[in-house]
């Protein structure tokens, strides 16, 4: 079931702050970091999240709707799960734990789910505990609506930050020009929740008529990426763009970062959807990707187990089946690396409590990334 493999390292590098390149002579080119990589887990389609238990099992999401818990290998599926509707990119989606999770045994969920009134289903926030091999004492946070039968841009990544706040993401739900600019409707948006559904008295539309108040950013298309920051303590997201734009931003309360009013994309077809990529009132990405790259899943490195890494940004690439890795200077990227190129379609890495790197990749499994010194 285990094996290591090196892999050859292919160098991309690309200088940007927004849109503008730097010249050759800024560049300062970091040192390559060897690695091996050893499938620890097989067998798994389209592992969406991962969450690492403090007794060192891995919990892991099957898109297709499945929980399953990892010891050693061996897989073991968990029972009691919420009803799952199934479809398109909708599925069980993003896993994570409670800060406090030792003590509270708080884990949760994000699923697409037909629960409420109409056809369809829309992205749902659940928390539950663990008892052996089910789910207990299940509670649903929130569930957007409404429901549709259309399926794309579900989101929905989750992350706590240091002060006890749970966000989550829920893409446009395939309504670009309903949803994203309007805070009286889910979708499209970056939400804050206390860890037990509460809405937090300081989001940013708290007081606003007829808004949906557990937003704290608008103006998303489909975010599958969520990450803070671990020296600022800032909230980093990453989207899919339409074709091209796929972007990264530094989320703030209550700033609206454009979409579809202005992108660097364009529709499928090759037509336009806006003149403009800037808009007074609207936030530019910190940096966009054209051609898109699909981006889903996305680590800050904060251990020393990998020599230069510490601060870079590691991001899955669906459509280029990579890892990429990001090098950041002042809330900018200076350069880009490609890793694990060609291996399959990258959908989560994480960086677990020993320091190591996971990535999950669909179609084979879950793999560490085995620093060589």
């Amino acid at each position: 079931m285990k094996k290591s493999v090196f892999l050859p390292y292919f160098f991309v590098v690309m200088l940007t702050s927004s849109c503008a390149q730097n010249s050759d002579k800024d560049i300062n080119i970091p040192k390559k970091v060897g690695f091996d990589t050893q499938l620890v887990i097989d067998g798994i389609q389209n592992p969406w999240g991962m969450a690492f238990l403090p007794n060192g099992t891995i919990l892991i999401t099957e898109k297709a709707g499945k929980l399953l818990l990892c010891t050693n290998g061996k897989i073991t599926e968990i029972n009691n799960l919420p009803d799952i509707y199934v479809r398109g990119q909708g599925g069980l989606m993003d896993i994570a734990l409670h800060p406090d999770y030792e003590n509270n045994g708080w884990l949760y969920l994000s699923y697409s789910s037909a629960s409420g009134s109409g056809k369809g289903g829309n992205t749902a926030i659940l928390r539950a505990k663990l008892s052996g091999n089910s789910l207990t004492e299940k509670q649903l946070l929130y569930k957007g609506i409404p429901n549709t039968t259309k399926g794309q841009h579900f989101g929905s990544r989750l992350e706590f930050d240091g002060e006890g706040f749970l966000f989550f993401s829920i893409g446009d739900r395939g309504n670009r020009d309903v949803n994203p600019q309007d805070i009286t409707k889910d979708g499209g948006k970056i939400y804050r929740i206390l860890d037990d559904g509460r809405i937090p008295e300081d989001n940013p539309f708290i007081n606003s008529s007829n808004a949906k108040t557990a937003i704290y950013s608008y103006g998303h298309r489909n975010p599958q990426g969520l990450a803070i920051h671990p020296e600022t303590g800032n909230l980093w997201e990453h989207e899919h763009g339409p074709r091209g734009g796929d972007e990264i931003n530094i989320v703030q309360k209550g700033k609206n970062y454009g979409w579809p009013v202005i992108t660097y994309g364009i529709n499928y077809s090759g037509t336009k959807i806006t003149d403009q990529t800037s808009k007074e009132g609207m936030e530019q990405p910190i940096y966009q990707w054209t051609p898109s790259i699909a981006p889903c899943g996305m680590t800050f490195v904060s251990s020393d187990k990998y020599r230069d890494w510490k601060g870079n940004l590691l991001v899955g690439s669906l459509a280029f089946q990579y890892l990429e890795r990001l090098v950041i200077v002042d809330n900018q990227i200076t350069y880009r690396e490609k890793l694990l190129d060609g291996m399959g379609r990258l959908r989560n890495v994480k960086q677990a409590p020993d320091g190591y790197i996971y990535v999950g990749i669909e179609g084979k499994g879950i793999y560490k990334l085995i620093p060589k010194n």
